[in-house]
């Protein structure tokens, strides 16, 4: 509407300047003509830029409900989130329960299976570390026999345990080690039959220590308090020859 308005009076501004004679008919004709192509270029242009905006505009109205719509989506995964989350921690909460309720039954179930079958176990442990030791596989005998001490560790087998350690670190040639568990069989049995056995062992490893004085002292030990034994005997001729 302005432009228009402006192109009247352009208008009417050259048919007074054509009537007062400063301008030819021709003239304002031509200057009617370029005035009025101006206006409508003018009018192209508002076009254009009204229809631009109302482009934008509708683009930015379409963003918003697409922002809209993200929300609303964004806000129905977040509480799909929670409620999985929830689901997760109530089935780890029960798995947990019955996990637990799985690992007292097993363990009562264990405790009452090693209670009626714990003296035959204990009996096969013993006869297999036996078996090796035997078998002159002494290194696994050893580890056996520590097996069965742990395991076992109020057993009658005990001090035989000790003194067929004591043997196979002997043939091993573990000789610091064969004087402790010999020593450990003597605390603990000293009246067994093999004890005797087990202090002229510990000589002979003593011996094989370089330990001269305390050789003569464990031959001594055993003849004072098994005099009457095999070996006994035995230490008084070892004794006459460190003599």
């Amino acid at each position: 509407m302005k432009l228009r308005a402006l192109f009247l009076a352009g208008c009417c501004l050259l048919a007074a300047q054509a009537n007062a004679g400063i301008l030819s008919d021709d003239e304002a004709r031509k200057g009617v003509q370029a005035l009025n192509e101006r206006v409508q270029k003018l009018e192209d242009a508002q076009k254009e830029q009204t229809k631009s905006l109302l482009d934008l505009q509708s683009q930015i109205e379409a963003l918003n409900i697409e922002l809209r719509k993200l929300r609303g989506q964004n806000e129905e995964l977040v509480h799909n989130l929670q409620d999985a989350e929830k689901r997760q921690k109530d089935f780890y909460v029960d798995l947990d329960g019955r996990l637990r309720h799985f690992e007292v039954d097993a363990e009562q179930a264990a405790a009452s299976s090693d209670a009626a079958d714990s003296p035959v176990q204990e009996n096969r442990a013993f006869e297999t570390a036996f078996s090796l030791h035997r078998a002159k596989s002494y290194q696994s005998a050893i580890t056996a026999f520590q097996e069965f001490q742990r395991k076992y560790p109020n057993s009658v087998q005990l001090p035989n345990v000790y003194f067929l350690m004591g043997d196979s670190f002997m043939n091993l040639k573990d000789y610091p080690s064969a004087v402790m568990t010999f020593q450990t069989f003597l605390d603990a049995a000293p009246k067994h039959p093999k004890a005797p056995d087990a202090l002229l062992q510990t000589a002979t490893a003593q011996q094989e220590l370089k330990q001269p004085l305390l050789v003569k002292k464990t031959l001594k030990k055993l003849v004072a308090q098994y005099p009457d034994s095999e070996a006994a005997a035995k230490a008084k001729e070892r004794l006459a020859v460190l003599k």
